[in-house]
């Protein structure tokens, strides 16, 4: 190992790496497969959340509906006369590598030097005389099953259908209006810029658009353009249409982003005002129907991939719009509504396909925005954030949609090992190495796209990535995507083998961590805080299991192994019979706090866990979690809630649940009408933040699934709202398998397990463990009894 830069070992492998991960974020695609026949799954059989008015414009955030293709997001309001969309790309981010410490050795953190996500447009669909008073039966529903926003009303005894989906076949938002009726559609769509952006028109192409570059030079562009049977003209800043009996409205845009160092995070030869042009002319010569079985065939061929049945709803919650189904089931009293717990998980599988694809990952608040000033730039957060984000990925079928975060990290992988090897031994970072040593790479507790870091230091930053990194492993067995994040496995190691200090504890020489902060409370130079002692033992033993199973790097195993050998590992404290956060008996930061950080060996890790380990220090963890409380944030009762299921408390676990189902009305936490997660910032205002939305359904399922290399276990914390009948399929288990079951009156009747990679488990059903040995592609059916 090197003191001074990266080793031989890590520069060739990141070559390999970044090689597979260099393509643009906005670029040309090929023209996409369009499907034969209608993959619509029929309105009567979707899952669907519905509304009876339109978004308050002002509040979309709480009430718009989300769109997204992975990359292009919107939020859209449904007003008949007057539809408002918020457009994003995932790479318009202010900002820039942010190299320059402030004077306490810790890094800037502001919208220009660290940088912020922001809108890239506003568009505005006007439809005069379509007022919400001029018309009635009005409807807006997203439907997670087909991936479409849809809009229905009546005027004048014409009915009109308003379709809106992201495609990412086609990479453009698209807006289909149509009547039956006799009636007609003449109106605009006006595209806006929202940093004082331009808007021109092409007459000749009946074509808007604008194109700038912000103050870090990322050039980006926003087009839009109609076509129908009427007349089509572009004028000003907007393309009108007039007397069409339906009208397809076609939105693109992006930025000349790439995920490559070498080069400035730019793709040089980008021209995204060209390209985003063509990708929306080129879509609007496709049929509107065309246009959405495309994007519904893609749509579904992930989100079919997972169902989940936990009971069957009541005819009057069935019928009930969603603000007041939510409503209902908060009430006291109120019995159990299992398809809108359902729906809420599939919700999070929706974001998920619509927030997570080939680009950039999702940040605190995926791709949907309500401006551009979002609560912590809209960063990515190191210390819980990010890592909440992609736990639901593998366990509900989604597990391509992971990569975005692997692809991420890797590219950021330059910049994070220059910045690291070059500052964080700078004499005023309180968290610098003692040793005087440093290799390797690690992080701050912000990131942003450019390879800069925000906010301060977080030194187990690196393992906490690491950890999740890993685990997707787990779950897929994919050893060409274990070679590919060996170098950021690697180079964490390498930053600790620099770092770890040595004391004695009870006469025997330990290993443990230099001066660090317990996120995010309490004293910030305590040493081998349990948060990064735990992290610590899992990313040394996934670094030896990983070096064996690719059969490399035998010598530098054998040292990461005696330095997990030598960690110290921390203790249940006397006085409370809590597993301690600090190492001593102390409890020196807030007992309820909002983090589980010293838990994190209990989910997502493994070393403490209710079926093997030390009782001792299982029963600390759970006394830990006790005093940690019922009540916080969306994304730390969502953490609270997947740690009580790992302990197979059911009850505990489905309380959390339910706590991030209320509706949310001026609390810490809360359930926008939208479904949206909203977090509380001031006595006035709240905002959104994804992570609950998706480590919420990660929780429901492991409370339905629980597993780890080797091991599967069948519902190890139903509770009795969903226990008289239900099934689940496709769910993914680590160590390379996935589970289909069906269950009632508490206990299995059936299951299957397929491997997708891994070849042998033991799979715990109704009490008993069975041994299961199988070829990848393989599967074999259990019986409950």
């Amino acid at each position: 190992m090197s003191s001074n830069g990266p080793s031989r070992r890590l520069v060739l492998g990141l070559g390999t790496a970044l090689a597979l991960n260099s393509l643009p974020a906005f670029t040309a695609h090929a023209a996409p497969h369009r499907p034969a026949t209608s993959p619509l799954v029929p309105a009567d059989e979707a899952t669907t959340l519905w509304y009876p008015e339109p978004a308050d414009e002002d509040l979309l955030i709480e009430q718009g509906l989300p769109l997204g293709n992975g990359r292009l997001g919107a939020l859209v309001g449904a007003d008949p006369s007057r539809e408002l969309l918020h457009i994003t790309d995932a790479t318009l981010w202010t900002g820039g590598a942010n190299t320059t410490l402030d004077g306490d050795g810790q890094f800037p953190y502001g919208r220009d030097d660290f940088g912020s996500f922001t809108l890239l447009a506003r568009v505005m669909v006007s439809l005069p005389g379509h007022e919400r008073s001029a018309v009635t039966d009005y409807r807006r529903t997203l439907d997670l099953s087909n991936g479409l926003v849809t809009t229905t009303y009546t005027k004048n005894k014409v009915r009109y259908v308003r379709e809106m989906f992201a495609s990412a076949p086609d990479d453009t938002i698209v807006i289909r209006l149509r009547q039956s009726g006799g009636g007609s559609l003449t109106g605009a769509v006006i595209l806006s810029g929202t940093h004082g952006e331009t808007t021109g028109v092409d007459k000749d192409r009946d074509l808007a658009s604008f194109s700038a570059a912000l103050g870090n030079d990322l050039r980006y562009a926003a087009a839009v353009t109609a076509a129908g049977d009427g007349t089509i003209a572009a004028t000003g800043t907007r393309v009108a249409f007039t007397d069409c009996t339906e009208v397809t409205l076609v939105i693109s845009g992006g930025t000349d982003y790439a995920p490559d160092h070498a080069a400035g995070y730019r793709d040089p030869s980008a021209n995204p005002l060209a390209l985003a042009q063509d990708k929306a002319l080129t879509a609007a010569r496709t049929p509107a129907a065309r246009l959405r079985d495309t994007h519904v065939a893609d749509y579904r061929s992930r989100y079919d991939r997972l169902t989940l049945d936990l009971g069957r709803s009541s005819g009057r919650q069935r019928r009930l719009d969603t603000w007041s189904r939510l409503k209902a089931r908060a009430a006291d009293g109120s019995a159990p509504d299992p398809e809108l717990e359902a729906s809420y998980l599939q919700f999070g599988r929706y974001l998920t396909i619509c927030g997570s694809r080939d680009g950039l990952p999702m940040g605190l608040q995926g791709l949907w925005l309500e401006g551009n000033t979002p609560d912590w730039m809209g960063d990515y957060h190191t210390d819980i954030n990010i890592q909440m984000n992609y736990w639901l990925a593998d366990r509900a079928g989604l597990g391509d949609t992971f990569p975005a975060f692997a692809d991420y990290c890797l590219a950021q992988l330059p910049a994070w090992s220059d910045v690291t090897q070059k500052q964080f031994n700078d004499p005023r970072n309180r968290y610098r190495n003692t040793s005087g040593k440093v290799a390797g790479w690690t992080v701050a507790f912000s990131t942003n796209p450019y390879g800069g870091l925000g906010w301060w230091w977080h030194p187990a930053g690196n393992a906490w990535l690491c950890e999740s990194l890993h685990e997707h492993y787990e779950f897929t067995q994919d050893r060409a995507y274990l070679s590919r994040i060996m170098p950021l496995l690697e180079g964490a190691c390498e930053f600790w083998e620099a770092r770890l200090i040595t004391t004695t504890v009870d006469g025997r020489e330990v290993l443990i961590d230099d001066h660090d902060w317990s996120p995010e409370h309490g004293p910030q130079d305590a040493r081998g805080i349990t948060y990064t002692q735990e992290l610590l033992w899992s990313l040394f033993g996934h670094y030896e299991e990983a070096c064996r199973t690719l059969g490399r790097d035998a010598e530098h195993a054998a040292r990461v192994r005696d330095l997990r050998e030598r960690l110290y590992l921390p203790r249940v404290s006397p006085g409370s019979g809590r597993l301690e956060e600090w190492m001593g008996a102390d409890d020196l930061g807030e007992t309820t706090h909002r983090h589980l950080s010293p838990l994190i060996n209990l989910f997502p890790g493994d070393r403490i866990r209710p079926d093997a380990g030390d009782p001792e220090l299982l029963a600390g963890a759970r006394e830990l979690l006790v005093s940690r409380g019922m009540e916080s944030y969306g994304w730390a009762c969502a953490w609270r809630a997947a740690c009580w299921a790992r302990l197979k408390d059911a009850d505990r676990a489905y309380r959390l649940l339910l706590t991030n189902l209320q509706p949310w009305a001026g609390a810490d936490t809360g359930t926008a009408m939208n479904f949206f997660d909203m977090y509380r910032v001031s006595d006035t205002r709240a905002i959104f933040q994804i992570d609950a939305n998706l480590g919420t359904p990660a929780a429901m399922l492991e409370m339905l699934v629980h597993s780890r290399p080797g091991h599967i276990e069948l519902l190890p914390a139903l509770p009795d709202a969903w226990a008289a009948s239900g099934s689940l399929t496709g769910a993914g288990a680590r160590g390379g398998f996935t589970v289909d079951m069906a269950w009632e009156r508490g206990r299995v009747r059936k299951a299957t397990i397929r491997s997708v990679g891994g070849r042998r488990t033991e799979v715990v059903i109704a009490g008993k463990t069975r041994d299961v040995v199988l070829k990848p592609g393989e599967a074999v059916t259990l019986h409950g009894r």
